[in-house]
Order: C-alpha cells, then structure tokens, then sequence
C-alpha cells in the first residue's frame, strides 16, 4: 500500500524467494545442530516474515506455521496454540522486534519476546479449557436434567455438537439429529431458554443460534 521510497520494510527480490523459502524448510528439518524446537520455529518464524513470500497472508501463515511445527515435534498432541492474540496484542513491540533482527541481528531480544509470548499464550489455554471443563461440567448437571428421558439423548447429543461447531439452525440441528423441524425448533427453544444458546440475527427466518458461552471463554469475556 507504500512506495518503495516509503517502506519501513522491502522483502527480497521475488528472485530470490525460492532459494529462501528452501533455506527454511532446510532449517526446520535440520538435524545436525541442536537446536531446541522452540528456539527453531522462534528463528524460522522471524525468516518467514522476512522472506515475505506471498502478497498477502504472510502473517497468517507464518502463526499458523508455528503450532503445525510444534505439533509435528510431538510438543503439542494437536497444532492449538495460536500466538495471534499475543502479536496483535504487542502488535508494536512484535514489529519492533522483527526490524531490530533484520537491522541490528538482535536475535536474543526476538526470541525473548517470542518465548514469552508462548509462556502467555500457553497459560492462557490452560486456563481457557479449564473453563470449558467447568461449563460442560455445569451443563450436565443444571440443564440436561430437566429433558425428559425421551429428549435428553438428542439434547445431549446437540450440545457436543456445540463443543465444535457453536453456531447452528434448525436445519443442521435437524440434520444432526435425523429428526423434523419441529422437533429440532423445539429443542432449540429450550437451550435458548435455558441459555445455552442466544438468536443472533432478530429475524423470523433464517434464524442462527450460538453457543455464546462457550464462545466467550475465547475472547476472556462474560456474556
């Protein structure tokens, strides 16, 4: 969106992104050096933002990098931990941070800030599941009760649902359930009443219902 002259910052020449990208890769499997695993993605993490490889999506990509490698080390069972929250957070120092390599090779300083963010990010989804831990627990004990035994199996069956998709209607409920829409609209009814699920479009039709509880344990606010 800047000229040139302008930039703060101009990735390598397109030419030379292949040989780059293939420095990375070479890195990441190395197995010659060693060189913790965090410590590695920490550096190939700051390589990829440089190389910049594509028009768009770099940073995406370059998050979403770390938690595959993590969990391809077997340091995580599954790639869940997303630094995105961390670096939009510290979005200056984040910066500051990868320039300062660039301009001044102060790698210690990024992987300080880097480490620290995965401590952070860490703790918070300890946090965050022990939550979910709770809510879950909670629901099965203050809600699935009052269905009756004809209706608690799909009313439990609906709420793992959640666990994993938390925005639903009466037709995918309907579909999950293999049962009607009227079956599926009441069922729906009662978790709105009991507030498991809020409206959020204020239509008559078309209507979208989430699991808003669920939901804002991820953004560390109340309902």
């Amino acid at each position: 969106g800047v000229s040139l002259k302008n930039a703060v910052f101009v990735p390598p020449h397109h030419d030379h992104i292949e040989p780059l990208m293939s420095d990375i890769e070479k890195f990441l499997h190395d197995d010659v050096y060693n060189v913790p695993p965090l410590i590695k993605i920490g550096i190939a993490h700051y390589q990829f933002e440089t190389v910049h490889p594509f028009l768009d999506g770099n940073g995406r990509l370059g998050r979403l990098m770390i938690s595959l490698y993590l969990a391809s080390e077997k340091l995580l069972i599954k790639p869940a931990l997303y630094l995105s929250d961390y670096f939009e957070r510290n979005k200056t120092a984040y910066v500051d941070h990868l320039m300062a390599v660039r301009e001044g090779n102060h790698m210690l300083a990024w992987l300080v800030f880097f480490l620290h963010g995965v401590m952070e990010t860490a703790q918070s989804s300890i946090e965050v599941f022990r939550a979910i831990l709770v809510l879950k627990e909670r629901i099965e004990r203050e809600v699935l009760p009052h269905f009756s035994s004809r209706r608690v199996e799909n009313a439990h069956t609906l709420v793992q649902h959640l666990y994993g998709r938390p925005v639903v209607d009466v037709k995918s409920v309907s579909k999950l359930l293999n049962t009607t829409h009227n079956t599926a609209a009441s069922l729906i009814a009662d978790l709105v009443k009991y507030k498991i699920l809020t409206e959020i479009t204020g239509q008559q039709r078309n209507r979208l219902f989430v699991f808003s509880e669920y939901i804002f344990l991820f953004k560390g606010k109340a309902p």
